[in-house]
């Protein structure tokens, strides 16, 4: 039975990582590991002698082991029937979280906001994970918490009794890849909860400017996207009887729409092409522009 594995570094979005990670394991009654890797010691900001640098490893070691063990102790405490594990590597955090990835279920790691200037919300190392690994991956915010992915009670109160909220799916058309479906599909069964499917077109994209100003053609694409949409969820449908969808061909990017779609749902489920190369960072427009801005857990599900 393949684990969750959380990568765990002490701030306050791999906390919530971690806090989402026991969730999920819990859901899926699989175990979950506690993973962190020692990154690098750079003494950038003060001068260190070289005698120091063994002193501040060693309490680097001390203070990882201490975090994991009040980490696990508070996640067990949270879910009693949960097998929970934890490990530490002297790898540097991606080759670490890449190798941990390759024999567990799903990969749970902390995001955050760089700032304008880097143009990214999550940082380098997940960034790096996501673009290289072939497993899912879920990136998680700071100060996610589990009524977030619960609709209000009648009265308008936040509660984590009430049905989850929709699951979101982002599906291209030209390559509907069955990995990313199927992880979207699984995820609202899990829950009980709703499958939002949006599907973005642009038809100037194919017809030129001109179909933009066309109204009938307008019309026609729309309903050869609706019936192409039908057409790849309908076998879908069918293994997921129990799962309502809601199918949303909509004009522009999918990016924008799926974003706006996170306000109100529990998890957005976006693709990533595989990326075989040693080097670069390649995740793709739309799936870049939801973890820049959606609101809730991203799963990013790699895939040929």
């Amino acid at each position: 039975m393949l684990a969750i594995t959380v990568g765990l570094d002490g701030s306050p979005e791999s906390i919530a990582a971690g806090d989402w990670a026991a969730r999920e394991a819990a859901q899926r009654q699989v175990p979950l590991c506690l993973l962190h890797a020692r990154d690098s010691l750079r003494p950038l900001y003060a001068p260190f002698t070289a005698a120091a640098v063994p002193d501040m490893i060693d309490a680097q070691r001390t203070w990882a082991a201490g975090f994991l063990l009040e980490a696990e102790s508070r996640l067990t405490e949270r879910h009693p029937g949960l097998r929970i594990t934890t490990q530490r590597t002297e790898e540097q955090p991606v080759p670490a979280l890449l190798t941990a990835a390759k024999d567990t279920e799903l990969l749970v790691l902390g995001s955050r906001r760089l700032g304008t200037v880097a143009g990214f919300l999550v940082g380098s190392v997940a960034l790096a994970v996501v673009a290289h690994t072939e497993r899912p991956v879920v990136l998680v915010r700071a100060g996610e918490r589990p009524e977030d992915e619960h609709l209000p009670d009648a009265t308008g109160t936040e509660a984590i009794t009430t049905p989850y909220r929709d699951v979101v799916l982002g599906l291209d058309l030209e390559s509907p890849a069955d990995a990313v479906v199927e992880f979207a599909f699984e995820a609202a069964w899990r829950r009980s909860a709703g499958l939002r499917v949006v599907h973005g077109w642009n038809p100037a994209a194919v017809y030129g400017y001109g179909a933009v100003l066309d109204s009938a053609l307008n019309a026609e694409l729309a309903e050869e996207a609706r019936h192409g949409l039908s057409d790849v969820l309908r076998p879908w449908k069918d293994k997921f009887p129990g799962v309502e969808v809601r199918e949303q061909a909509v004009i522009g990017g999918a990016g924008r729409h799926l974003v706006h779609a996170s306000r109100d749902a529990s998890l957005v489920v976006v693709g990533r092409k595989k990326n075989h190369a040693l080097v670069g960072v390649r995740i793709g427009p739309v799936t870049h522009a939801v973890l820049q801005h959606a609101s809730v857990p991203v799963a990013v599900v790699p895939h040929d």
